[in-house]
């Protein structure tokens, strides 16, 4: 069962991706401002680009949140000792829901909310831009019925079926 965010400790969710570049971290950025304390969240990828795509670092400036400390990186960060102990761990690309991840300490539930890929959008500018806002709507709206969940209330099971549902096209 996650820590319980009753508890002084935030319920920490780590968002994977491929790439690290757009995805995790517009879901790490939102869950850390919508979270308000009570959940910390976390994004790496399976294979980072190194870089944070400039159109996901437009698009969370234009809500007014803080984009200096995010960076690329990888999941091996989260599974070395001393780092952070999650208590969810959320695909959010087809990739990386597929592919073996390492063990993570304290044995998090997992779920996959996948969501089309804004970076490989094509198209003109705009066209673009939309691919990253229509991410931002998806990823919002599956945060928000995750912050909503009494997760200090629900047992281990029940907690991993909601976190499927939410996932759920």
């Amino acid at each position: 069962m996650p820590r319980s965010p009753m508890r002084p400790h935030p319920c920490n969710v780590l968002f994977l991706c491929t790439g690290n570049s757009a995805r995790s971290i517009v879901a790490e950025s939102i869950l850390n401002d919508v979270g308000r304390g009570l959940f910390r969240a976390y994004s790496a990828g399976s294979r980072p680009l190194g870089r944070v795509h400039p159109l996901a670092l437009d698009l969370l400036r234009g809500h007014g949140l803080p984009v200096g400390a995010l960076r690329s990186k990888s999941w091996d960060e989260f599974a070395r000792p001393g780092a952070p102990v999650m208590d969810l761990v959320i695909t959010v690309c087809d990739n990386a829901a597929g592919e073996i991840c390492p063990i993570w300490p304290g044995h998090p539930l997992t779920a996959h909310w996948g969501v089309p890929d804004p970076a490989a959008a094509s198209g003109t500018v705009d066209d673009q831009r939309k691919a990253f806002r229509d991410t931002w709507h998806a990823l919002l709206e599956r945060i928000r019925i995750l912050t909503a969940l009494p997760v200090e209330t629900l047992d281990r099971l029940s907690l991993q079926a909601k976190l499927h549902e939410i996932g759920e096209p």
